[in-house]
């Protein structure tokens, strides 16, 4: 239905990247820039197809030949100009491609093998850009090749976490030479084993001390797609009710009540649709990574409350695979609820011949850095879905399966109801 888009798309209109007036989409000339011009859907942009793809229950559909062209795109158009992203505590770049595509740059901060140090805080982790492949992989699919003939597994199959890929950017070209941002170009020096670096500016690890160098001007980063702009599809921000308190010494009020999750089930929107489903889905999606923050999440304000929750910024996912933050399945403890589509799946990602590790690994090889995930992070995923199908058992075992398990099948045709 078209209410279930969020275009509803005219194939005669043309299409302008600028309508959006950013800044860095202005261009001192004026001078018309048409990408379509006033041809069919088919000669868009793949942002553009990804953008008009999106409806109310998912980011993409599952066979959306866009997206792989998207991931193509953002590992290999040219980058036109750069600038530093306002906000956040670390540094990040907004780049603009050629076809006036924009990504998300997260630089390359920490190598595969090293772990978070234990006596980081959680607010203060490094963000990593093979965290962002990783929880873009990990929410989507892969083609899995079965003896004989080929089936299609999916991993958790939510596609709720923008098109990531990897890419090597040469930092004097594609950086320094590009960007119109004065306070991001200053602070480029050659360190003494005559490198290029950068620190930019944000309130966490930028500067001399913190500086990102390349080899010698060559750095590995994540490129997320950008969502379109808040002026032609606003988003809303909520506050996720498991947020962390965010402070030293504090506990949020969820770590201290047990029966926490009955107070948010009686509050809007979680008393009502599906909404606190996908809280249980961020749940299992940020336990297997090890991200422990989600403070917010946001969705798409023209589909009110019946709507799938955004999957965005997973930075800091992966940053110990010899640990377990069990923390992180708080919600789905107090709660005992989840899907019946996510339940069986996790089922069949714990059995050997489907195995979460193997599934990742082989998804992974497809980016252009890869490998992505050191081998014990893999490890740990299979670990964690053990723990995750061991909560769901006992929350059966106390509360029984049809309080627990949100039968979300349309038994008529045998498929995942749209209400996901």
């Amino acid at each position: 239905a078209d209410g279930d888009l969020l275009f509803n798309v005219n194939s005669d209109i043309r299409f302008n990247p600028r309508a959006a007036e950013q800044p860095e989409w202005q261009n001192e000339d004026n001078e018309e820039f048409l990408p379509t011009g006033e041809t069919s859907i088919d000669s868009y942009p793949n942002w553009l197809k990804f953008h008009i793809g999106i409806n109310r229950y998912e980011l993409y559909s599952r066979h959306n030949p866009a997206i792989e062209a998207l991931l193509q795109d953002l590992v290999s158009q040219k980058i036109t100009s750069v600038a530093m992203k306002s906000g956040g505590t670390q540094l990040k770049l907004i780049m603009t491609f050629q076809n006036y595509g924009q990504a998300l740059f997260k630089p390359m901060k920490q190598t595969r093998e090293q772990e978070t140090p234990p006596d980081f805080f959680y607010f203060s982790d490094y963000e990593r850009h093979n965290a962002e492949i990783a929880a873009f992989h990990l929410d989507r699919q892969v083609k899995w090749i079965c003896i004989k003939r080929k089936v299609e597994i999916l991993i958790l199959d939510f596609r709720r976490v923008p098109p990531v890929a990897g890419r090597l950017v040469n930092m004097t070209r594609e950086i320094r030479d590009v960007t119109r941002d004065k306070k991001l170009w200053r602070t480029f020096f050659i360190s003494p084993a005559n490198n290029i670096c950068f620190y930019g500016e944000c309130s966490y690890y930028c500067s001399t001390e913190h500086a990102l160098c390349g080899k010698p001007d060559q750095i590995e980063g994540s490129l997320a797609a950008f969502l379109p702009d808040l002026s032609l599809a606003k988003r809303k921000t909520w506050r996720n009710p498991w947020r962390r308190s965010y402070h030293k010494r504090k506990k949020a009020e969820w770590e201290v009540d047990p029966d926490y999750c009955e107070e948010v089930k009686q509050t809007p929107p979680y008393d009502s649709g599906t909404r606190i489903l996908d809280i249980m889905d961020m749940t299992v999606f940020d336990f297997l990574m090890g991200n422990m923050d989600r403070h917010h999440y946001e969705t798409f304000e023209k589909f009110g409350n019946e709507t799938f929750i955004i999957h965005l910024d997973n930075g800091r996912g992966f940053g110990k695979y010899s640990h377990d933050e069990l923390s992180i399945l708080v919600p789905l403890n107090q709660c005992c609820r989840i899907r019946k589509s996510t339940y069986l799946r996790l089922q069949l990602l714990a059995k050997e011949e489907y195995k979460l590790s193997l599934l990742m690994k082989e998804s992974l090889l497809k980016d252009k850095i890869a490998p992505i995930l050191y081998q014990p992070h893999l490890e740990a995923m299979d670990r964690r879905l053990r723990i995750v199908l061991k909560a769901v058992s006992d929350c059966i075992e106390k509360d029984g399966y049809d309080n627990v398990v949100e039968n979300d099948f349309n038994t008529d045709v045998n498929t995942v109801t749209t209400e996901r």
